[in-house]
Parts: C-alpha cells; structure tokens; sequence
C-alpha cells in the first residue's frame, strides 16, 4: 500500500493496516536497512507514571517518604492539632490585650 508523508513530515497509515495489528496509539519507530520499521506498543498505566515519576527526577527514597508521611494520619493530625491549639492561644490573648483598659 501507498502512503504519503506530508511537508509537517506526517504520515497517514491506510486504516486496514492499523487494524490487522490491533487498537494501539503508539508505534516504536526505527530505520533499518533504508526501511522505516514499526511496531506497535501498548503503553501502560505503569509506564507512564514510571515516565512522570523520572521527569520529575523522584527516587525510589522519595517516594518511600512519601508513603511514609501518608499513612502516618496520627502524626499529622497531631501536627494540624498543635498549630490549632497554638493559634487558639495567640488569639485569646490578643483578644484579651484588646479588652484591657489602658492606663
């Protein structure tokens, strides 16, 4: 079958072509011997959170701590409940230099 790449260096695959090799959107691509090879891939989840997790440079270490600080609940409800409990204070006794007469 005949294609034709376009001048934006696009080219269309007849439909009948990509349905013998199944639904895909990704095709690896290589030039073997003046040929243009293509081979479809069928790209996971897991690939591309592996690829998002690479582009953002996360390490294996990184992401232990991160699972780390989520299932703590107890710690950071412990945190989130001191900061509260530090700002109530702040508050009364701003309020209460507020009623305090001034001499």
């Amino acid at each position: 079958m005949l294609a034709k790449i376009t001048a934006k260096n696009q080219l269309t695959l007849p439909k009948s072509l990509t349905q013998a090799v199944g639904a895909t959107e990704y095709f690896d691509v290589e030039a073997r011997g003046g040929q243009l090879i293509l081979t479809p891939v069928r790209i996971q989840r897991g690939d591309a959170v592996r690829a998002k997790l690479a582009e953002l440079d996360l390490t294996p270490d990184d992401m232990a701590a991160a699972v780390a600080w989520a299932r703590a609940p107890a710690l950071v409800a412990a945190v989130v409940n001191e900061s509260a409990a530090a700002y109530a204070v702040k508050s009364k006794e701003a309020a209460a230099k507020k009623a305090t007469p001034k001499a």
